[in-house]
């Protein structure tokens, strides 16, 4: 067997391990999305006024406000920054 087989079974079995509450040596990567709706609706704005201030997508809100895509890194950065700092980032964004 290849190394990259046997790098690839021991991966799985310990991903397996892992989920069954049995393996304390794996790395755990917590990535944090933040509520978008619970952003917006803290700002109280409709999802239009929401994506035309802050140039999402209307389309992607919606994607991420109904659970069917999630934001990536960098969106993620960027919507806790509008979540702490809104009219900053609205100001920023003014032409």
């Amino acid at each position: 067997m290849s190394k990259f087989g046997k790098e690839l079974i021991q991966s799985m079995t310990e991903a397996v391990e892992h989920a069954e509450g049995k393996a304390d040596t794996v790395r755990v990567h917590v990535v944090e999305v933040p509520d978008v709706r619970a952003i917006r609706r803290h700002l109280r704005m409709s999802q239009n006024q929401f994506s035309t201030a802050y140039r999402i997508p209307l389309a992607t809100l919606k994607n991420w406000e109904q659970g069917r895509r999630q934001p990536d890194a960098p969106a993620s950065a960027y919507l806790q920054a509008i979540a702490k700092r809104p009219s900053e980032i609205k100001d920023a964004l003014t032409l």
